[in-house]
């Protein structure tokens, strides 16, 4: 596992050029989490006023859009990155552990929006999609959740409000798309069988945590 703290967003960019894959934050194995990579002064921090500062929450627009590397929820239902050379072996194996859509699902009406509209924010896809009603937004992200972890919809960037000075705050809204809109087809395929990506993948994975069981990380892999 790396020693060196990271201190910024260009660190973190060659890091998972480095290693190919890293969870955003606690992955069930030890050590192997961007959270647990940066130096303390880059985590979550409360400030006395009530205001906060997450130096790497901050970092993963740029991550995505100027380090080119692919962003969801991706590690047993948890955010995290894969380089894009990663990423042909990763749809390869995670798409056939998954069903094929269903013609008139609400998975392929909402990869179908996507599509139409190329990229929309969180709320927006969900009010695209009729999922308007109350309690209606907990069932939505179960959804694009799961499409996530299938490789079917990625983050292109962050959306943050901003105050009468222009800043930006807030937490930022996910703008969700298709991985093929977003890389093109070419970069979700893969010439190898999915079982040969699989153990590629563990293989990798088994390199970066050493001290990692075969448990934790088929668990973070499902």
């Amino acid at each position: 596992m790396r020693k060196e703290r990271i201190y910024n967003s260009a660190q973190l960019i060659e890091l998972v050029e480095e290693i190919g894959f890293l969870p955003l934050l606690d992955s069930g194995i030890n050590g192997f989490s961007a959270e647990e990579m940066v130096d303390e002064e880059c985590r979550y921090v409360v400030f006395p006023d009530g205001g906060w500062d997450w130096p790497l929450w901050k970092w993963k627009g740029e991550i995505i859009t100027e380090g080119g590397h692919v962003y969801g929820k991706f590690f047993a239902g948890k955010a995290g990155f894969i380089s894009r050379k990663w990423w042909p072996h990763f749809c390869n194996y995670r798409r056939s552990t998954r069903q094929p859509l269903t013609e008139g699902s609400i998975e392929e009406t909402i990869l179908t929006t996507l599509e139409v509209n190329e990229s929309l924010i969180t709320r927006e896809l969900r009010a695209a999609c009729g999922f308007d009603g109350p309690k209606m937004r907990g069932k939505f992200d179960s959804y694009v959740s799961r499409l996530q972890m299938a490789t079917r919809i990625v983050t292109a960037d962050f959306v943050y409000p901003t105050d009468r000075h222009g800043r930006n705050y807030g937490w930022g809204w996910s703008l969700l798309t298709t991985p093929e809109l977003l890389y093109g087809k070419e970069a979700c395929l893969c010439d190898c069988p999915a079982e040969e990506s699989f153990e590629r993948i563990c293989q990798q994975l088994h390199e970066i945590c050493p001290e990692a069981t075969e448990k934790q990380i088929i668990k973070m892999l499902k």
